[in-house]
């Protein structure tokens, strides 16, 4: 099932002056292309912008944000006084820092916000924020719980704000030239897509460096704490929040929704409507209460727009891999595959013969000689030697130059819309979308039942 023909496609592409790979010479000989990155005029008018949690994410966030032209970080926010410290030597020892986001809220010079916190406060700052008038992006998954959702989703429409989400594969130019051949049916017709995101390092655990002065006297522990104030203060639970249910979404939601994000782009799925997980903590036993280990499958039903297709997910964290971190997605069509690396991808072509197989690993020699000798006569009268031949191609790789930031592309892309009002690449219904059924993973895995989804509707059935 395709959007339009393959036909239609090579015409549409030889218009434009393109190189053809399809069946073509050059796509016979094995060759990698280098894609290239569209030139795109963007506004240079000033947005203020500040960055709420100042971990991993979001100081690279600020690090990336200040490469495009006219973007002031002026306010950050960070609940440990360590990284508020870091972020004047980084970004100037005059920028607003607070471990209270809502001063940063109440801050009428602000433009827009990063949410880059624990998976448990998305929906409350998203929400907030937009009420405050500011434009949002949220880091994914964009909500901690499958209820949260839909008031998100709500107070958006509501507000008219502007919010992105953070999965960047929504702006790589990678999934954006592999989406044309998926269209193009130049795969044949999609029955399946196996992801997965491995890691083999403490780091890649979520073990991450903890400072020595760690303590409720340098994080604002209570502010932390969401549900229950009660808790004493617990430096992993803190600084390793994504190891534990109650702040985090686990591999599930931190990785998994990388895999959907991409996957839906390429399709145009609303998700799917049968989810089953299982997984268990193998490796990494200190203390946290999610898996280093799930796999997925995930039923994706036929629609107006893509064919019935199953995807198979998997994390592990202890993946003994020669690489510290490898991921892999790979649609299978009936006529060829993608398989996706980094920042780059395969497309071979496979047909099936349209002869039916014969000798080889075959029951044709468990018969009597005659009888043999009879049937291969028959087969060869009856098919040409084109037709029995396999109707494969060599593949193609195409790959995105050296230094390209899909994560760089999807905030021009966040502050374009900022600046113009043009609709963001990815709202909070496709990043719901693409995060509920990993949120619905963790529901499989700690209530041990499939769970089924309504993606239309965005709830559980």
């Amino acid at each position: 099932m395709s959007m339009f023909s393959r036909r239609k496609f090579i015409t549409d592409v030889a218009k434009a002056g393109m190189a053809v790979p399809i069946a073509g010479p050059g796509f016979n000989t094995g060759e990698t292309r280098i894609l290239t990155v569209p030139l795109q005029k963007y506004d240079d008018k000033e947005i203020k912008v500040a960055c709420i949690g100042m971990g991993i994410m979001g100081q690279r966030n600020c690090k990336t944000i200040l490469k495009i032209p006219g973007i002031k970080l002026i306010a950050v926010c960070d609940l440990y006084k360590g990284r508020l410290e870091r972020s004047k030597e980084l970004f100037g020892k005059d920028i607003i820092a607070t471990q209270d986001y809502k001063q940063v809220l109440e801050n009428k010079n602000i433009d827009a916000v990063l949410i880059c916190t624990s998976d448990n406060w998305h929906d409350t700052i998203a929400i907030a924020a937009m009420q405050a008038g500011k434009a949002v992006y949220c880091e994914k998954p964009v909500v901690h719980q499958l209820q949260q959702g839909m008031p998100l989703i709500k107070m958006q429409q509501h507000t008219k704000a502007v919010l992105q989400v953070g999965s960047q594969r929504v702006s790589s130019i990678v999934y954006a030239k592999a989406k044309e051949f998926y269209n193009a049916g130049e795969i044949g017709t999609l029955n399946c897509i196996e992801a997965s995101f491995d890691r083999h390092t403490a780091l890649g655990a979520w073990q991450y460096t903890m400072p020595p002065d760690a303590g409720e006297a340098n994080v604002a522990w209570k502010n932390y704490l969401k549900d229950n104030k009660n808790i004493p203060f617990d430096a992993k639970r803190f600084f390793w929040w994504r190891n534990y249910k109650e702040y985090g979404t686990g591999v599930a939601g931190d990785l998994f929704v990388h895999l959907l994000s991409g996957i839906h782009f390429i399709t145009g799925s609303h998700g799917p409507e049968k989810i089953m997980a299982n997984g268990n903590i193998s490796y990494w036993k200190d203390g946290r209460n999610v898996p280093d280990v799930m796999a997925a499958v995930l039923q994706y039903p036929q629609t107006a727009v893509h064919p019935a297709f199953q995807v198979l997910l998997k994390v592990n964290l202890a993946s003994g891999s020669e690489k510290v971190e490898g991921g892999k997605v790979k649609f299978y069509g009936t006529e060829g595959m993608i398989d996706f690396g980094w920042n780059e991808f395969t497309i071979t072509r496979n047909k099936f013969t349209k002869a039916p197989n014969m000798g080889g690993w075959d029951a044709l020699d468990t018969y009597p000689a005659a009888m043999q000798q009879q049937l291969v006569a028959a087969y060869q009268k009856k098919y040409s030697e084109a037709e029995i031949k396999p109707a494969s191609l060599a593949p193609v790789t195409y790959k995105a130059p050296d230094g390209y930031d899909d994560s760089l592309e999807h905030f021009k892309n966040f502050f374009e819309t900022v600046r113009t009002g043009k609709p963001v690449v990815e709202d909070v219904v496709f990043g719901f979308r693409a995060a509920a059924p990993c949120l619905a993973c963790n529901e499989s895995y700690f209530k041990n039942k499939v769970i089924y989804w309504d993606a239309e509707k965005m709830q559980v059935k």
